[in-house]
């Protein structure tokens, strides 16, 4: 969320910045929302310094109450609340405006819209060459055995999945191996976090109001809960509304969580497999520091989630972002792109975001420095979704005949070094 104050002052050049995702800033509509608030707090305000001058005056009769001071008293009461109704109105549709407008891109997000060439920053690794046509991750799986999605249709619909046998041992071995990885040697604290959290928390993150189609919501006892979609919600929020010591930071956290979205609108697209479903798993990175080290902490989680890909073997390009493409709460994003030799295409494996003190002021983290108090800045990305890299695993250490080779990283974690056509191992 941002400061009103900063959107409207002419030299942040908001309206002209947020222009470049596409977003309209109705400068107008602010305006007013800012002036009826400020407005209704002086009126307020107002009231208050003359019920208080009655107040004491009546105090000062001791005892010789006049009926006229009494009842100018019950007046004033009476308008104070009404003001103070009144303000709590301008603060909440102030706040309801606010909400919706998204992280403004910083400098060196390029420009563009969708129909310009992506950024590429670098490639790392070979691209796997067959002497076959090689197959998708569905097919792989299901004659191995490893994967049922006829099953996992019976059990819950559409979009999800059943990993069996030396599938579901590779995804737990996975997600050992990066959860070894990101505590071990990259000194991440790992946390393990509900899955199901407020609209409190939700907003926090900018998952509401902005996304409430894209969430599963769900009521216990006499509470609304949502279901994550993400670790980096619960993550973020272990420290809302909470002053840290400048000396605490960075904060490196991370997890591994189901994650659950409806993804509304997106019927028709990669709905083949386990590439988009509404649950998945993932390790999540997060990233809490001051403001002014946010770019230099970007960097370090960019390479911390190119580690895994690396470690792993997998072929794959890193995107900046254009400012169009942005997540709501990014000011600027690096996705991480794996090669599917399947669909002959880098297609998108994790994507590492620089959210400023967009979230911080949101959830009201902030920072103390000396005598002064700063909005924390946070950054996240996916270290990495689960699904998806067994997807990449099996495309591009395919075989003719059907075996899948599994990358020497993982082999102390799964036991096996290939899952031969009949989903046996050795």
């Amino acid at each position: 969320m941002h400061d009103p104050q900063d959107l409207l002052r002419p030299d942040t050049q908001a309206e002209q910045r947020l222009s470049r995702r596409r977003y309209v800033l109705d400068t107008e509509t602010l305006k007013k929302l800012v002036r009826r608030r400020a407005k209704a707090i002086a009126h307020k305000d107002s009231l208050r310094g003359r019920l208080n001058s009655v107040t004491r005056k009546l105090a000062e009769q001791r005892g010789a109450r006049e009926q006229l001071d009494l009842d100018t008293a019950k007046e004033l009461k009476r308008r104070v609340q009404l003001a103070d109704e009144e303000q709590r109105a301008a603060d909440g549709e102030l706040t309801a405006f606010l909400l919706a407008v998204p992280n403004i891109p910083v400098s060196e997000t390029p420009r563009g819209g969708p129909d310009d060439p992506p950024v590429e920053v670098r490639r790392w690794g070979r691209r796997p060459a067959f002497d076959f046509e090689p197959r998708d991750h569905v097919d792989l799986a299901t004659s191995a055995g490893l994967l049922d999605l006829p099953r996992a249709s019976k059990l819950s619909g559409s979009r999800f999945a059943v990993f069996r046998g030396a599938g579901a041992r590779l995804e737990r071995a996975l997600t050992s191996f990066l959860l070894d990885l990101h505590t071990e040697e990259h000194r991440y604290i790992e946390h393990s976090v509900p899955h199901l959290v407020t609209a409190e928390t939700m907003t926090g993150t900018g998952q509401l109001p902005k996304f409430a189609d894209d969430l599963f919501a769900t009521k216990v006892a006499d509470r609304h809960l949502y279901l994550i979609p993400t670790a980096e919600v619960p993550l973020v929020n272990l420290y809302g509304k909470e002053t840290l010591g400048a000396d605490d930071l960075p904060l490196s956290l991370t997890a591994h969580t189901a994650c659950f979205r409806s993804e509304a609108g997106s019927y028709g697209r990669d709905t083949r497999g386990v590439i988009r479903l509404h649950q998945f798993a993932k390790v999540e990175l997060v990233r809490l520091c001051l403001l002014q080290d946010a770019e230099e902490q970007l960097q370090l989680l960019l390479s911390h989630a190119e580690e895994c890909l690396q470690r792993l073997g997998l072929h794959y390009r890193v995107i900046d972002l254009r400012a169009s493409d942005l997540g709501f709460s990014a000011r600027r994003t690096y996705d991480l792109e794996v090669w599917l030799p399947s669909q002959q295409c880098f297609r998108e494996i994790s994507s590492v975001s620089d959210c400023g003190d967009f979230q911080g002021r949101r959830a009201g983290i902030r920072v103390k420095r000396g005598d002064t108090k700063e909005y924390a800045a946070t950054l996240n990305g996916s270290g990495l979704p689960i699904g998806r890299t067994v997807v990449a695993l099996l495309e591009q250490n395919q075989r003719a005949d059907g075996t899948i080779e599994i990358p020497p990283a993982l082999t102390p974690y799964t036991g096996f070094h290939t899952i031969n056509p009949d989903g046996t191992t050795h």
